[in-house]
């Protein structure tokens, strides 16, 4: 079987994306599994690798045709970082937290990457963080996130997020909104349309059953009532309709039980209700090895699930164990998404 080509997008240049890159890219077991190729500003990355002392080389491809052997033949070698060279329009100021010039060039790389992976001309996209406020000052007014504008590039309305830290998988039925408006999307007819996206996501991963469970919404799902009602008039409605319908769904589960539950191999996955219910979970268990993992694009998409990290950027002591967590993520599952290329015909293509 190939080894996926991951395309890294440097995220912001002015935050750690750049740094924890390279510093990722320094293991070589990286290359045992996977073809890293960073889109992103070649003699930028250049720098970085310098100041920190990290040795090798930045080797440039410019590839114009769309051929997809162009990018996959390269030598992909420990201590030769092949880069997408994209300009950055950087000039003589450089990269300063924040500013429009930041914003544009991450907003930039991330569009380039988009149209390799639609181009099938790498199989999966690893993503560095990213600072919203200075894409919005680069005149981008209605950008929301990484995961709504892959979103948009490619005409997908709702791609799912998934969380991944070792084997505890977590969905989000609400992201980026205030508390109050995620509690009002907690309805019967929202659940029932989004657990079969979450199963089907799952199969697509290797899963022939998936279970999964639904969290609960109030302390302890509401305690028949007495906390709220959501469990008793939305949510359990809406597992009884998706069993009648075939899933494998069980819930509510309370929330302070059901990630650990899920961990330790009760359920295959976890339906966050809101935000912050699922990034606690995570996060607590392992804040450094969580991967966000984009579902329903028409590529796989993961990133590291921290930010840009201003305060620390070029001290060099920005870890990069969650770039690592997430190009790992990127080749296991790239090959799910990319059969045709990637797995022969002995290959089963299935995660056990």
């Amino acid at each position: 079987m190939a080894k996926p080509v991951i395309g890294i997008t440097m995220g912001d240049p002015a935050g750690i994306g750049p740094e924890i890159t390279v510093k990722a890219l320094s293991h070589p077991e990286v290359y045992d599994i996977s073809r890293p190729l960073v889109i992103g500003d070649a003699d930028y990355l250049q720098e970085t690798v310098e100041w920190l002392g990290l040795g090798g080389s930045v080797e440039v491809l410019r590839v114009e045709t769309e051929r997809t052997e162009d990018l996959g033949s390269f030598d992909y070698i420990p201590g030769k970082i092949a880069v997408y060279d994209v300009d950055s329009g950087r000039g003589s100021s450089g990269f300063q937290p924040g500013t429009p010039q930041s914003g544009h060039a991450a907003l930039i790389w991330i569009e380039a990457a988009a149209r390799l992976a639609m181009a099938g001309r790498i199989d999966a996209i690893c993503t560095a963080p990213i600072n919203k406020e200075a894409i919005v000052k680069a005149g981008y007014a209605g950008f929301k996130g990484h995961t709504e504008f892959l979103g948009e590039l490619t005409g997908t309305p709702e791609p799912l997020t998934m969380f991944v830290v070792d084997n505890l998988r977590i969905f989000f039925l609400t992201r980026h909104v205030s508390l109050r408006k995620a509690v009002e999307a907690v309805t019967l007819k929202r659940l029932v349309e989004f657990v079969p996206r979450c199963n089907d996501a799952l199969v697509a991963l290797g899963l022939k059953a998936p279970r999964i469970a639904i969290a609960g919404l109030n302390p302890h799902c509401g305690e028949g009532g007495l906390f709220g009602d959501e469990e008793e008039k939305e949510i359990a409605p809406a597992v009884c309709e998706l069993r009648s319908s075939g899933y494998d769904v069980t819930g509510p589960v309370p929330a302070d039980s059901v990630f650990y539950q899920a961990r330790t191999g009760k359920y295959d996955a976890v339906v966050s209700l809101y935000h912050d219910q699922g990034h606690i979970a995570a996060k607590t268990l392992d804040f450094d090895r969580t991967v966000s993992v984009t579902l329903g694009l028409p590529f796989l998409r993961t990133s590291v699930d921290h930010g840009t990290a201003y305060d620390i950027a070029g001290k060099g002591i920005a870890r990069e164990t969650s770039m690592l967590e997430a190009l790992k993520v990127a080749s296991l599952y790239a090959r799910l998404y990319a059969p045709n290329r990637l797995c022969g015909k002995d290959d089963s293509c299935k995660i056990e």
